[in-house]
């Protein structure tokens, strides 16, 4: 082989070491699936209603379990949902924020509203889905307060077309369990949760016990057959995002049924 073709070979092995295709390195780019959370800042479509004042669905009870939402600490930023959205109540608890769109008589530019998942909006099959059946599958809505609507349409609007996407919960304080039931069937309501929001799994366990499951009943209220009388209880919650939040003897020894206890908190 000639020196300029032994020259042009070398050159050309440098060329190929030098080049992204040859580098061991890993580009920006992957072939992983995109994780959970840059899924929940998509903007979707949906529609709003609200309720007046005067109406006292939302104000105490709700598909939720959380009771009075003021005491609760939700107030009025809150919302009912569809049974496209409500997921049989495991959604309670998730925040999403909305914004108006699509009629400029009726919006307030620039504005959006962070709400909590509270209760659950029946549908009404006496009715088409576009025809008053707003709350019908396949359709995705929120029923707000008027307060709430207010702060992103003009109360006009009626039914509104907005736009939605999953956020993180920022909530002041931990976690709040608090303990019903009678002997040894315990219920405990868990509500002013940060993160995701909604519960998809919480464990409990007393000093005498290993972690024992618990069965959601309904919302985010759940349940187990256990007696765990006179013993500190511990709570263990994963949220739907599959992060898990511990808390050791939040219950002392001495606990009774209808009090409240603050655990520890999802980072928000």
């Amino acid at each position: 082989m000639s020196p300029s073709a032994r020259i042009l070979q070398t050159l050309a092995l440098f060329l190929a070491l030098a080049s992204p295709a040859a580098s061991h390195t890993p580009t920006a780019a992957s072939s992983s699936p995109p994780s959970r959370s840059s899924s929940l800042s998509e903007w979707r479509s949906a529609r709003a209603t609200y309720y007046a004042a005067a109406d006292p669905r939302d104000a105490v009870g709700g598909a939720c379990g959380y009771g009075d939402l003021a005491r609760a600490g939700y107030g009025m930023a809150t919302a009912g949902l569809s049974e496209s959205l409500f997921e049989r109540g495991q959604i309670c608890g998730a925040c999403f924020e909305l914004r108006c769109v699509n009629d400029l008589r009726w919006c307030i530019p620039g504005t959006s509203l962070i709400v909590t998942a509270t209760n659950f909006c029946a549908p009404n099959y006496g009715f088409d889905p576009d025809a008053g059946g707003h709350c019908n599958p396949p359709n995705k809505h929120f029923v707000l307060p008027i307060e709430a609507f207010e702060k992103i349409a003009l109360w006009k609007a009626g039914n509104m077309p907005v736009q939605y996407r999953r956020i993180k919960c920022r909530k002041e304080g931990g976690i709040r369990f608090t303990v019903d039931g009678s002997g040894i069937f315990i219920s405990v309501l868990i509500r002013n949760v940060a993160g995701a929001g909604d519960i998809a799994a919480i464990k409990i366990k007393g000093s005498k016990t290993g972690w024992l499951p618990m069965g959601r009943n309904w919302g985010q209220n759940w349940h187990i057959n256990a007696d765990l009388r006179n013993q500190p209880l511990s709570f263990e919650v994963t949220s739907s995002d599959g992060v898990t939040v511990t808390s050791y003897n939040v219950a002392p020894k001495n606990w009774i049924f209808g009090q409240t206890f603050e655990g520890k908190q999802f980072e928000s």
